[in-house]
């Protein structure tokens, strides 16, 4: 039997490949999404010459071009990215700190609470504007908080958490259709459409939340994304590696709680986009170093085209939360399969 011998340089070469295909997953992403956001400026129920639209973009005011470009269409397509990109990133966040792909918070309970405080806010308390996405916020954080606590028991098991989401998920999805239930006519038709998840209606003064969220929870996330890759090989091997485990499960969890609660509240809880992005980016990236910025494009993608399919490519419109959860669904089920055959992680 031989013994396969490896040298510095086959080890360094390795690397660097590992490298350039991650960095071509990364730029064959950004273009995907630089080609969507043109396309979504550029067409829609009408079509806008490319020079418009750049001296729309430059400040001018142009005739026939103005008010849909600035108004409707580049809102639109800032708060699809802004909200995908925070999707994404929190999203893989939990699935490679807790090593399960089930470990999104579609799945945990996150996205549920915050749309319980969002639909009791518009419906019970007849609030709207900025007030119902801070009680989204605070609500996903305490969501995260009380699923974290019940499933402690001398360190927080993957299996554990998904158990404990799931069915924390599910009383707050009662709760939800109870208070849909007896909600008046005037305010049931806005409970709905957050809750379905859409960028129908976007405001650039929208994006700012997002920005922030962006700049301070994503910053923790991508500075700690070597430790995320620790955690990937389990708790004791990160420990060894001189990584903090308990602190830095806190501050991935806040940061990513943070991020997904500030989405949900601005564009309401867009299904499975937090879910997919992970699992694909790990298909593409493989093990070819951190999955976070891969992701978060996914994420952007995920939304941008899915709310342009949801405008133009079906019989009748649909928010774009109803696209992404027709293919999360099925994706769900499949990823189930997969992960009960093999036991497997991202």
């Amino acid at each position: 039997m031989t013994v396969p011998f490896f040298t510095v340089d086959s080890i360094i070469g390795g690397r660097r490949r590992r490298a350039r295909k991650r960095n071509v997953v990364i730029a064959v992403l950004l273009i995907l999404v630089a080609v969507t956001i043109a396309l979504t400026l550029l067409l829609g129920q009408s079509f806008t010459p490319p020079r418009d639209v750049i001296r729309v973009l430059l400040g001018e005011d142009v005739a026939g071009a103005t008010f849909t470009v600035r108004q409707l269409r580049l809102p639109r397509a800032m708060l699809a990215v802004l909200a995908g990109l925070s999707f994404g990133l929190g999203g893989v966040s939990f699935q490679l700190m807790l090593r399960n792909p089930l470990a999104s918070p579609d799945i945990i309970g996150i996205s549920s609470g915050a749309s319980a405080a969002a639909v009791f806010a518009i419906v019970v308390l007849s609030l709207s504007g900025p007030i119902v996405s801070i009680f989204a916020v605070i609500a996903g954080l305490g969501i995260a908080l009380l699923v974290y606590v019940l499933s402690f028991r001398n360190g927080v098991a993957g299996t554990r958490l998904i158990l404990v989401g799931i069915g924390v998920s599910a009383m707050l999805e009662s709760f939800i259709a109870y208070i849909l239930s007896n909600a008046p006519a005037w305010t049931l038709q806005e409970a709905m459409r957050w809750l379905t998840g859409s960028v129908n209606g976007a405001q650039l003064g929208q994006t700012l939340p997002l920005i922030l969220a962006l700049s301070v929870f994503g910053g923790l996330l991508l500075g700690r994304a070597r430790d995320l890759e620790a955690l990937r090989l389990g708790d004791d091997t990160a420990a060894a590696l001189g990584v903090p485990v308990a602190k830095v499960r806190v501050i991935i969890i806040v940061a990513a709680v943070g991020m997904i609660a500030c989405a949900t509240a601005v564009a309401g809880p867009i299904a499975f986009v937090a879910f997919l992005s992970g699992p694909i980016a790990s298909r593409l990236v493989g093990n070819n170093g951190s999955l976070l910025i891969p992701s978060a494009l996914i994420g952007a993608l995920l939304v941008l085209v899915g709310d342009y399919c949801g405008q133009f490519f079906l019989p009748t419109r649909y928010p774009v939360g109803v696209v992404t959860g027709a293919l999360g669904a099925p994706y769900l089920i499949l990823l189930i399969i997969r992960v009960n055959r093999s036991g497997g992680s991202l």
